[in-house]
């Protein structure tokens, strides 16, 4: 017995529809690499801003001058407290591939642990980068 086109159609509308953002969690692993590759494109950019700040100290003051007073602004500040994190956690995810291509850590546990001790890391080292800095300043001036 075959079937009508009409009852065809309704039997494709009936079928469920895959996985989307409102019922899928994404995996820790799966999240961590998207973030390694957007923090490897933020580093092309905060890349710029180091040679910028080196361009600025080898030209003159006043152009030097400029450019520490735009980083030392609380936007600046803002940004290059980003490129730091991005830094830290584009290095660390680099560290947490090395580890992968050696075969170890593979396993589903132990590689969502790593994932998640590549967040944890990124955001202690970011913190102690920037507490060691304004300690070296002398404060928060």
């Amino acid at each position: 017995m075959s079937k009508s086109p009409a009852t065809r159609a309704v039997a494709r509308r009936e079928r469920p529809l895959s996985p989307h953002l409102t019922i899928y969690r994404p995996p820790i692993t799966m999240t961590m690499s998207i973030i390694h590759r957007i923090t490897g494109g933020a580093l092309y950019f905060g890349t710029l801003l180091v040679a910028a700040w080196l361009i600025a100290a080898s030209s003159s003051q006043a152009a030097f001058d400029w450019v520490n007073w735009a980083f030392g602004s609380w936007l600046g500040r803002l940004v290059l407290f980003g490129y730091t994190w991005a830094l830290m956690h584009h290095m660390l995810g680099g560290l947490r591939h090395l580890i992968w291509d050696t075969g170890a850590g593979l396993e589903k546990q132990t590689a969502s642990k790593i994932a998640w001790a590549t967040l944890a890391g990124s955001i202690v080292l970011t913190l102690l980068i920037w507490i060691a800095g304004y300690m070296a300043r002398g404060g928060l001036a």
